[in-house]
């Protein structure tokens, strides 16, 4: 992505070159790690990049196909660019890895083989009308060319020769439908023919491999065990068995109609998330990631520990318009972490600093990650709802970061940025006053209930439009002081780049979604969704009880301890699935399987879902595939794997705010009362205080090991929205910190 040009303080630190930072995300993003195509290629990939993006701007600005010509041809497009846009990835020399790559292609390879042979053993070569054995051949031939041998090539910024059947395959996959719309959905709707399920298995092989290519092996694996699940469920023991299906049931249910590939997640990319793509894209190109930064620096930079809480606020902001914490690390990083170094924090926090505040930007309002966009068409909920809910999450997410901080800033004795390196709030706004209106615009569409993708479409127009003002008002009035303004003017070949750019960071986010619909799909024919749901409400209820018998005090209850525990263990699995996949995949997987678990523990339904959202967010911190950490280690200088622990004990302050807008609703205006409001305010700031010192080791003074578990326990008796669990938490915390600050040092200057 385009990065923010440099600024005051740019001129007092050494920013990270664009071609570091560019090296930074191909090696930590692999959502971004795009070819550099040259030659008849890269003007190929434009022209379909381009008019990719071209139409989802004309469809949200003029109306939308039928939802499935809408997603088809929009994957026809995502599915066909990945494996152009995208390298093959390169066999690692070291044996282990070596081994480990090979043996990932091999169970790839293996069940794609499998996939076809039991569609021809159940349907039989006849009646796949004589082309069963050269169907299998073929998928054969696909299953080879995926294997990671160097002869294939593919490997680097050119095509290799095994690209471009699979482009081709994947491309017509859903070109398919769009040619036989009508007799797929209409003529013999419910009775599909042998053609149908041989493009259906195309379709789930090329999904599969597209999504390894754009996200890695996780999350494609995932979907083949809920393949494998759907098809052998009858000879699994106990609670996991089902009545099984055959492969032409499982086809027929993933690749005809909206329950599998072309399902709910790849529409919302469709119809929403590819257009605020798109939207940020060109934003920074005009220069709003500049004003972010400066805005960020007048904020925060002459506070305590000034630098790091200008990486904190400007990621904030960068962040909602980014849709990448990785990318988000890396921009606004290649600034703002030389300038935490220069003013004493060490590397490893500075780096830790970016990657925990980087990952606020998706749970940020007004403009939100893609999950965002997803859960509001999960839960029927406007768009519009969702960003005032998100409120108060958002403010604690920041206000976590900003005391960790602030005691870590205290406890070095660090001071702020120098007051003639800080921008002045007039200038600033009269130097890219024309940058706000397109944001300001779409924001004030979504509060006005216009559908966000129309909203989309006049933000992107009046980011093109408004980037003309500065030579435009040069040009009418040339005498004038226009040199203030600034920004790049969005000419036609700078358009292009925006388009193509913005279709291609849209690509991974298609294919992961198209392969989430795998496991939707199989989790809506096996119900392993309620099965999950049932082994967590139980496993809780039986820890609950125990927990109750051995309790002195009787405050805990039944009900109530199993509710924690519940919580606790979707936690737990939210931060163990999001250490490999995104966040929007994650988001959407634990929320088909753990909504339905909180939801029979009296949890309100919105409530459960920004609860998975919000430790979807906070697994891009968490060791050891803490990625947002390592990309922002990189620029640091610092080992990444230290750097990711620092990250997730930066972030635990905010692991507390799920559980709070759980126990207390009114947090997310949910059953709303102004006393539950402010007292879960009031107790959230001081469980987040808590936990702050706690991990941080300092407030005025050193913290031991007892202080430090005394605050975490107290911390957390602040989340439960009971008076007396309050009472108790606020009585520790304040004890351990009075303690501390009768002993305290004298604050820094």
């Amino acid at each position: 992505m385009s990065s923010p040009r440099e600024g005051t303080l740019a001129g007092d630190v050494e920013v990270v070159s664009a071609e570091r930072q560019h090296e930074l995300i191909k090696a930590y993003d692999q959502e971004s790690n795009f070819r550099r195509l040259v030659g008849p290629t890269a003007l190929l990939v434009t022209f379909l990049a381009v008019t990719l993006s071209s139409f989802h701007v004309y469809t949200a600005g003029f109306g939308l196909l039928d939802e499935i010509k809408h997603r088809s041809f929009h994957l026809a497009l995502v599915l066909g660019l990945i494996f152009l846009v995208f390298p093959r990835p390169a066999l690692p020399a070291q044996p282990a890895g070596a081994a480990r790559a090979w043996g990932w292609s091999l169970v790839f390879a293996a069940f794609y083989v499998y996939l076809a042979w039991d569609l021809v053993a159940t349907m039989g070569p006849a009646e796949l009308t004589g082309n069963g054995w050269p169907f299998l051949a073929l998928i054969a031939f696909l299953a080879f060319i995926t294997l990671p041998l160097k002869q294939f090539g593919g490997h680097g910024d050119a095509p290799g020769w095994i690209d471009w059947p699979l482009a081709a395959g994947a491309a017509a996959i859903s070109l398919y439908f769009l040619v036989f719309f009508d007799d797929v959905f209409i003529r013999r709707v419910g009775s599909p023919i042998a053609q149908d399920y041989m493009m259906g298995v195309l379709a789930i092989v090329l999904v599969l491999e597209a999504t390894r290519r754009t996200m890695g092996n996780l999350l494609p694996a995932i979907g083949i065990f809920c393949l494998l699940y759907a098809l052998f469920g009858r000879y699994l023991p106990g609670m996991l068995a089902h009545r099984g299906y055959s492969v032409v049931r499982v086809v027929n249910h993933i690749y005809i109609g909206t329950e599998g590939i072309y399902g709910i997640a790849v529409g919302v990319v469709a119809t929403y998330v590819f257009h605020f793509v798109l939207f940020g894209i060109l934003a920074q190109m005009t220069g709003l990631g500049k004003l972010f930064m400066d805005l960020a620096t007048i904020v925060a930079g002459r506070f305590v520990g000034g630098p790091a809480k200008i990486s904190v606020v400007s990621s904030g902001l960068f962040g909602m318009i980014s849709g990448s914490p990785i990318a988000n690390a890396v921009t606004t990083g290649s600034l703002t972490i030389p300038l935490m170094k220069k003013y004493g924090f060490s590397p490893r926090f500075s780096a830790a600093v970016e990657a925990s505040a980087s990952c606020g930007g998706q749970v940020t309002p007004p403009v939100m990650g893609a999950s965002a966009f997803v859960m509001s068409e999960l839960l029927g909920v406007p768009y519009k709802q969702l960003i005032i809910i998100a409120i108060v999450p958002a403010f604690f997410h920041y206000f976590a970061a900003l005391i960790m901080v602030h005691l870590e800033a205290r406890r070095l004795r660090l001071k702020g940025v120098e007051p003639h390196l800080i921008p002045k709030l007039l200038p600033v706004v009269l130097s890219s006053w024309h940058l706000m209106l397109p944001l300001t615009a779409l924001v004030t569409m979504l509060l006005l209930d216009y559908t966000p993708f129309l909203a989309a479409f006049w933000g992107i127009v009046l980011s093109v439009v408004c980037s003309y003002i500065p030579p435009l008002m040069r040009r009418v009035a040339p005498h004038a002081d226009w040199g203030k303004l600034h920004g790049q003017t969005m000419t036609p070949r700078n358009l292009v780049r925006g388009f193509e750019e913005g279709a291609k960071y849209a690509l991974a986010i298609g294919a992961a979604c198209a392969c989430v619909g795998l496991l939707l799909g199989t989790l809506t024919l096996s119900g392993l969704g309620f099965k999950f749901s049932g082994a967590v409400v139980d496993l809780a209820g039986v820890i609950a009880n125990g927990v109750v018998a051995l309790d002195p005090t009787g405050l805990a209850t039944v009900n109530g301890a199993k509710v924690f525990f519940g919580l606790l263990f979707v936690a737990v699995a939210c931060i163990l699935m999001g250490t490999g996949i995104p966040t929007t995949p994650t988001y959407i997987i634990l929320a088909s399987i753990a909504a339905p678990a909180l939801s029979s523990l009296d949890v309100p339904l919105i409530a459960t879902h920004f609860f998975v959202f919000y430790f979807g967010v906070l697994a891009d911190v968490t060791p050891p595939v803490a990625l947002a950490a390592y990309a922002a280690a990189g620029i640091a200088g610092a080992e990444p794997m230290r750097t990711g622990f620092t990250a997730f004990r930066l972030s635990m302050g905010k692991a507390l705010v799920p559980f709070m807008f759980v126990y207390a609703p009114s947090l997310l205006l949910l059953q709303f009362s102004w006393y539950e409001f402010v007292t879960a305010m009031a107790s959230g700031m001081l469980g987040i205080l808590a936990l702050a010192a706690a991990y941080t080791g300092w407030f005025r003074a050193r913290i031991g090991y007892l202080g430090a578990a005394l605050l975490t326990v107290g911390g957390v008796a602040l989340i439960f929205n009971d008076w007396r669990a309050e009472l108790l938490g606020a009585l520790i915390v304040l004890a351990v910190l009075a303690e501390n600050m009768l002993r305290g040092r004298r604050p820094a200057q």
